[in-house]
């Protein structure tokens, strides 16, 4: 119990310490959100912000940028999962949020010549010729070029020294800010305050085990090399642990550096088609992607290939999820928005005592500004928000996988109108789309359902001799009296012989003749379609 206690009197002072650098910055009632607030807490505000003078420099989203980085590690990382909800900011609170920096000095090189014996069980001279100072840091960890001992350059990223300690202190204090925010502030319910950073904290923890990271960019090595749009390090698994992960050096220029705007070898208008595309191949075709795209993980290569980097975050759509946005994009296309209204409440994401007729009328209030338009005139990202914006109005809780999805959609568009001023969105999408379409709207979505049901028929049938025996040995101990089906279990269990005892095949068979229902009802229906 004492052990608890301290626990929580130590986050709450932690919560004080977070209260405090928030208003420092004038990022606990900024003053520019002021008159939307109730009366007492705008009070607080205008007494707070006397505390914040002379570092209100910036927008809010700026300000509470700034007061984040000041805070530490998991407080960085919670705002850069923040900045992804463009459903809870204005354009500019959520522009002055993603300029978030994640760069914070490096920790000492014998500290990390420490871990990194400390992963490997030997000093880092028995794997590696060399080993050079920090080259990138960041809040979670570092990197440093290296040379193996076969003479290949490879890169090794190092978490920080009780960097899991201090995230779960932070996450906590984080928790607890949303909890009272749903127990006080009830129009925030609806967003899920705490189902949020139940999320975040999962992504942010997921990022302190370098094993799944490189399990990650394992896997989207794979889609790399079918759809050959992008290109992943190469892993050293023998060399990869929880806090440490070798990869392939790769030289290049980052997207996030002036030069790639200038380089007369980089064909822009081709790169940015890229990047997209690999977005949308990824996702539509293998239902999995890198959900964290800015220009800071992407590197042309000295080949003028795209190179992804920095795997933490992946994000994951179901066959169901991924049909929904085929056809909601589809729908849009064919102005059909009805359709699109169905499809939002067949898939539940609207609650049913709303009116599809309704629904399909904000939508269109969506849909047909873009129309007549020249494709370099219509930003996704644009339509994808204003479809955010009608949530509310509709009680839409909003799904975490699809906000992922959407924010690096909107990530991606960015940095490739970055590259190429007049990119056209739509056109690059084409391809990909189309094909999506054929597959998902065509005879081969349902050719792919009617093999789906050939497959489950086929499971079914071959378990169902043992389910009809097991019916079998269940009528025969009801024939038996070893079974009363109309006596209740409370006054079966005061009988004086126990169940177990009687008949010996008694306790599975509660379980099996459950099953061998469920089998045969599974069969039944399978004939009937």
């Amino acid at each position: 119990m004492k052990p608890r206690m301290f626990n929580r009197t130590a986050t709450f002072f932690r919560l004080l310490r977070t209260g405090w650098v928030l208003i420092r910055h004038d990022a606990l009632v900024p003053a520019e959100y002021a008159p939307l607030v109730p009366l007492p807490i705008r009070l607080i505000g205008a007494v707070s912000r006397i505390f914040s003078f002379g570092n209100r420099k910036g927008n809010a989203g700026e300000r509470f940028a700034n007061a984040l980085e000041a805070l530490g590690p998991a407080y960085i990382k919670f705002g850069q999962i923040l900045s992804t909800r463009g459903d809870m900011f204005d354009a500019e609170f959520a522009e002055g949020l993603s300029r978030l920096k994640d760069k914070v000095p490096p920790f000492p090189m014998k500290t990390a010549e420490t871990m990194l014996k400390e992963a490997w069980g030997e000093p880092w001279e028995a794997k590696l010729e060399t080993l050079s100072e920090p080259v990138a840091a960041a809040s979670v960890a570092q990197v440093h070029k290296a040379t193996l001992k076969t003479g290949e350059i490879v890169a090794v990223k190092i978490l920080r020294p009780n960097i899991q300690t201090r995230m779960t202190r932070d996450m906590a204090v984080i928790g607890l800010v949303a909890r009272l925010a749903h127990n006080f502030v009830p129009k925030l319910r609806r967003l899920r305050p705490k189902d949020f950073v139940k999320e975040a904290r999962r992504a942010v923890m997921l990022e302190l085990d370098l094993r799944l990271e490189a399990a990650a960019a394992s896997e989207l090595s794979e889609i790399a090399d079918e759809t050959r749009l992008f290109r992943v390090p190469a892993l050293h698994w023998d060399l990869v642990e929880k806090n440490v992960m070798v990869s392939e050096w790769i030289d290049g220029i980052h997207l996030s550096s002036p030069e790639i705007l200038t380089d007369p070898s980089i064909d822009r208008k081709d790169l940015a088609r890229q990047i997209i595309q690999s977005f949308l191949a990824s996702t539509f075709e293998y239902g999995v992607f890198h959900a964290d795209m800015h220009e800071g993980n992407m590197i042309v290569d000295t080949d003028g290939n795209l190179v992804l980097l920095d795997f933490g975050i992946l994000g994951r759509l179901g066959d169901e999820e991924i049909r929904f946005e085929i056809d909601t994009l589809f729908g849009f296309l064919q102005r059909d928005y009805q359709k699109i209204a169905q499809v939002h409440f067949d898939i539940g994401y609207v609650p049913p005592h709303h009116s599809v007729e309704e629904f399909a009328s904000a939508l269109r209030a969506v849909g047909e500004p873009i129309f007549g338009k020249k494709a370099e005139d219509v930003s996704m990202a644009k339509v994808l928000l204003q479809l955010l914006e009608i949530t509310e109005i509709f009680d839409m809780e909003l799904q975490p996988q699809l906000i992922l999805l959407q924010k690096t959609m909107m990530q991606t568009e960015g940095v490739a109108r970055r590259l190429d001023p007049v990119f056209d969105m739509w056109e690059a999408s084409r391809p990909i789309v189309e094909k999506a379409v054929r597959r998902e709207l065509g005879p081969e979505r349902y050719i792919n359902d009617f093999l789906d049901g050939l497959e489950r028929t086929r499971k079914t049938l071959k378990n169902l001799p043992d389910a009809t025996d097991n019916i079998a040995r269940l009528a025969q101990a009801w024939v038996d009296g070893d079974i009363n089906l109309s006596q209740p279990s409370s006054q079966m269990s005061g009988s004086k012989t126990p169940p177990n005892n009687r008949h010996p095949i008694l306790k599975p068979i509660g379980f099996t003749a459950l099953g061998a229902a469920i089998a045969l009802a599974g069969a039944w229906a399978a004939g009937q379609l």
